[in-house]
């Protein structure tokens, strides 16, 4: 199982950047995909999800109407667009795989820096 994310850097306050995480080795339409992200000294903490067709989307509070999750499940990959980017969401960002009765991955995650 292997996990490609990038598209993270540095960006100003406003600014936008596009995570994607490519994924190989495993049914990824068979997955739910999440991006979570952890910032310096604090937990890990989820930021979207979508399923499997995508029909279900979910976010938390502090990005929606910011960010939009999208998955292509023809090249195996998951995709954040993050607009209107703050301070707060500095952090490294990870994609997450999950299914029921399967193993769940994780990426080994992206690092996202925005300045004031």
């Amino acid at each position: 199982v292997q996990f490609m994310e990038f598209g993270g850097g540095l960006v100003q306050a406003g600014g936008s950047l596009r995570l994607s995480c490519a994924t190989s080795g495993f049914t990824f339409s068979s997955y739910e995909m999440s991006w979570f992200r952890q910032a310096p000294g604090k937990e890990r903490e989820f930021v979207a999800s979508i399923s499997k067709t995508s029909s279900i989307l979910e976010y938390t509070d502090s990005v929606k109407g910011r960010f939009t999750i999208s998955r292509d499940n023809t090249k195996s990959t998951v995709y954040l667009q993050m607009n209107s980017l703050k301070p707060e969401d500095t952090a490294v960002y990870y994609c997450k795989a999950r299914a029921a009765l399967r193993p769940t991955y994780w990426g080994q995650g992206t690092q996202v820096i925005v300045s004031s």
